[in-house]
Formats: structure tokens, C-alpha cells, sequence
């Protein structure tokens, strides 16, 4: 079936899956080494409270099921093992059928967790992990050729997906049309990389042809997707090159690795020839029944399809929304507005059983979020640091800290293990503090004239509490 095969981009499949590997086990793994202070028994929302009050059509997941930590650690260790098989290769060297079921397997453990996870798993990068996690069942295996229709939803996919986030940046922010947001956004970023300050500290002319260039990859290049080859492939080239500017510029989890991945489905064979000194592997046919059921799927996406095209286009555009609870086509988008002024909350301690303006506060710090103003931000992502993104909007909007800062606080107040593994610095290694608090500062980037006489990457300023003096008898 010579309109089914895309033996022409077998070399790309190839990236794609180890890719799309990777990022799976980075998932999993953050997942099992963050879930016990954040949604386990003892956790600041717990799995199984949240279990309690939902029902399994709005939720689905192997928790409805059964729950307790041990499982959940259990789910998570088993989807990074598929994860580490599909790395080394083995799931595409499996039989076809087999191939398709390690592949549903990694995206119907990671639904699972997805769908428990409340708050800490609200980013837009989950549905597109799950997305194309599910198209990745239809990609084939080693033995067969790439099926076309699953290599155009792919690109489908990566359409919404810069698509809909250039559309969002238009009609959410006036700096987006006047090319000025580039002069904020290094440094009020969520997470910055360690680049971040020099980006920042760009000539504001090349702000704004950042800007452009945004414009240009998100709003115009997409549509050459769809065009021959190569112009289809120069398409996803110009979106790689602008998601590695991204993953230099800042920490976004896996959300530009997995655009990565996706580009790299769009890049044929004879691109990979001419800059990796890899043989193709040889491939045959595909199956009758796999050739039903990629066009089957093919046609469950067109349908599902309509809601998220049709939010593209509308005035009240949703960004990052998913509208079934499987997450099988969803909408995406980033940035519609851009934050001006950075805040940071920063938690503080004191062994002093009455504290006083004497006392000695000393500060907890992040392993992402920006806290000592000495302290270089480090590069994580793909790794999602998931308390440090949610204290990045607690900063913004206190709504967001409602149903959990205060069980964090607590959980300081008692020295809980698995919380303080989940920072960088626990300036009470001995024994818990009798008090903490939080306080809000503004964050600026310091000027290269007091980086240089400081050693400061920043340069903060006192707002007020964020949450006043609190011993363990009042928190939580």
C-alpha cells in the first residue's frame, strides 16, 4: 500500500520514539520522586481524599481503582522501566502488536497519574505528553514502514500546537503587537535557565526581532507543515531551531523538548543523511489490520478535532485546555499575558520560641525558583519541578496557595523528610523551627554594574508578608 507507507522517514521515526522516550522517563521519574509530600497519605493534596469526591468518567485512572502509595511509587517505576525499553530500543524491536501495547501501556500509566494529580499536574505540557504519547501507538515498529496519516496528525499536533500559541500571545497582551514583551519576559519567566540573565540583558533591538521571529515560526510557518517536502521539513527546522532557543533562554519543563520531538517526525531521511552517517534500516509493509486501525484513529482525531480547530478561531480562545478526560486532542497555548513585575515568595524560619525584630530568620531555598539573590539559576528541564512552578503562581495570585501553602508550612514546621528533599538548602538540618513565615519581595536582575561590584544575579526588594509569623499549632 504505497499511499500507507512512509518508508521515507524511517530514520525520523526513530528519533521521534527515543525522543518521546526520554521524555517519559523524565516524567515518571519526577513523578515518583516528588508525589509523597505533594499527593501522597501524608501529602499536601492527597490522591486519595481527591479520589474520594471524584468519580472515574471525569477521572479516569488505575487509582479508581486501588490506591496507596505503594502503588502509585509502583506505577511510577514501572513506567519508567517501559520507558527505559523504548530508550534502548526494545519496544520497536517487538512485534507489532506488542510494540502498540508497550506504547498504550506508557501513555495509560501516565493518564493515571495525570488525572490524580490536581493542581501540581495543571500544565499544558501533560495533555501534550499524553497526546502524542497516544499517537506514538500508531507510529509503527521496527519492521514497517511509517504510516503517513500518523506522521500528518503528528504535524497536525505541532500546528495547534505553535499555532495556537501564536494566536494566544495576540489577543491576550498589547506587548506582544508592539514587540516589547521580550523586554520583561527573560526575567519574569516562571523558572529561569542559567542564560536567562544574559537574554535579559539583550540589546532591546534584538528583543524585538525576537519577538518577530516568534511571530513569524508560531503564525506563519506552521501552514508549511502541510506543504512537499522539503518545504515541509524547512518548516519544522525554523521550530526546532526556535524551541532550542527557548530551552537555552529558560526552564519549561518538557514542553520545547517534546515540540522538538514532534519536528523531528516532520524531517525525512534524506535530511538525516546529510547530517548523521546513519544507515536506514530497511523496512516492509504494514499489516492489513494495522492499516484499519491507523486509519481508524486517523479518523476518531479528525472528529475530535473539531472543538479545538474551533477554539483556535474564536475570540475567547482557551489556552492549554483539554475537552475530554482522556486528553486525546486538546488546545494549547502560552504567554497570553506577560508578567511585568516578578515576585517571589520566600519562606523563612527561626528556632526562637518568641520571635522578636531580633530574631534570626533564616531561608529555605529551591532547587529552581529563584531565592538567594547570589545563587545562579540552574537548568532543569525537562525535569519539572513541580512546588517551584506552583510557588511562581502562588506570587502571582494567593488563590493559587489556598489549598496548599498551608500544609506546606507545616510540614516545615515538623521537618517533614520528603518535603524538605523537594528543596535545596533546609537551613534547620538539626531540628524543625519553632516558626516560619513567608514574605513576597519584588525581583529584578541586577545591572552588569552590580553584578560585577556584588556577585548578584538580582536584586530584590521587601513587599510584605505573604504569610505572617506561624508556629506549628497555627498552621495548616
Amino acid at each position: 500500500m504505497d499511499w500507507f507507507d512512509a518508508g521515507d522517514y524511517t530514520l525520523s521515526r526513530l528519533l521521534f520514539t527515543e525522543g518521546l522516550a526520554v521524555i517519559y522517563l523524565c516524567a515518571f521519574v519526577a513523578a515518583a520522586r516528588q508525589f509523597r509530600p505533594l499527593l501522597g497519605d501524608g501529602g499536601m493534596l492527597p490522591i486519595r481524599r481527591f479520589l474520594a469526591g471524584s468519580r472515574w468518567q471525569r477521572s479516569p485512572s488505575l487509582f479508581h481503582l486501588h490506591y496507596s502509595d505503594r502503588f502509585y511509587a509502583g506505577v511510577c517505576w514501572v513506567g519508567a522501566g517501559l520507558s527505559v525499553a523504548a530508550v534502548l530500543g526494545a519496544l520497536q524491536r517487538l512485534p507489532l502488536p506488542l510494540c502498540m501495547l508497550g506504547w498504550l501501556l506508557l501513555w495509560g500509566l501516565y493518564l493515571s497519574i495525570v488525572n490524580v494529580g490536581q493542581l501540581w499536574y495543571s500544565f499544558g505540557w501533560e495533555s501534550l505528553l499524553l497526546e502524542v504519547g497516544l499517537l506514538a501507538v500508531f507510529v509503527g515498529n521496527a519492521d514497517t514502514a511509517p504510516p503517513l496519516l500518523t506522521l500528518l496528525l503528528l504535524r497536525w499536533l505541532l500546528f495547534r500546537l505553535e499555532f495556537g500559541a501564536g494566536l494566544i500571545k495576540l489577543r491576550g497582551d498589547a506587548c506582544w503587537r508592539d514587540f516589547t514583551c521580550l523586554d520583561y519576559h527573560h526575567e519574569t519567566q516562571p523558572m529561569p535557565g542559567p542564560l536567562s540573565w544574559y537574554f535579559h540583558h539583550l540589546p532591546r533591538p534584538l528583543h524585538r526581532v525576537e519577538v518577530a521571529g516568534n511571530h513569524v515560526t508560531q503564525l506563519i510557518v506552521p501552514f508549511f507543515l502541510f506543504a512537499p517536502q522539503p518545504v515541509a521539513g524547512g518548516a519544522a527546522a525554523i521550530m526546532i531551531v526556535t524551541q532550542l532557543w527557548l530551552v537555552a533562554s529558560g526552564n519549561f519543563a518538557w514542553l520545547n523538548w517534546l515540540a522538538i520531538v514532534i519536528g523531528l517526525s516532520v524531517l525525512p531521511d534524506g535530511f538525516w543523511a546529510a547530517v548523521l552517517p546513519m544507515p536506514v534500516p530497511a523496512t516492509g509493509p504494514a499489516p492489513l489490520w494495522f492499516v484499519v486501525v491507523v486509519a481508524a484513529a486517523t479518523v476518531a482525531v479528525a472528529a475530535l478535532s473539531y472543538r479545538p480547530a474551533r477554539n483556535l478561531f474564536s475570540h475567547g480562545q482557551k489556552m492549554n485546555a483539554s475537552f475530554d478526560p482522556w486528553h486525546l486532542v486538546n488546545t494549547y497555548g502560552a504567554f497570553g499575558h506577560v508578567t511585568r513585575v516578578r515576585r517571589e515568595i520566600v519562606v523563612e524560619g527561626t528556632s526562637d520560641d518568641d520571635p522578636s525584630d531580633d530574631s534570626v530568620w533564616r531561608a529555605y531555598e529551591f532547587r529552581g525558583k529563584p531565592g538567594d539573590v547570589r545563587y545562579r539559576p540552574r537548568q532543569f528541564a525537562p525535569y519539572h519541578l513541580r512546588l517551584d512552578w506552583l510557588m511562581w503562581f502562588a506570587a502571582i495570585d494567593p488563590g493559587y496557595a489556598t489549598p496548599w501553602f498551608g500544609g506546606f508550612l507545616a510540614r516545615l514546621l515538623t521537618g517533614d523528610r520528603d518535603t524538605l528533599n523537594l528543596l535545596r538548602h533546609n537551613p534547620f538540618p538539626d531540628r524543625p523551627p519553632a516558626w516560619v513565615r513567608a514574605r513576597e519581595f519584588r525581583y529584578r536582575y541586577s545591572t552588569r554594574a552590580e553584578r560585577r561590584r556584588t556577585g548578584a544575579w538580582w536584586v530584590r526588594t521587601y513587599q510584605g508578608d505573604f504569610v505572617p509569623a506561624t508556629a506549628l499549632r497555627r498552621a495548616g
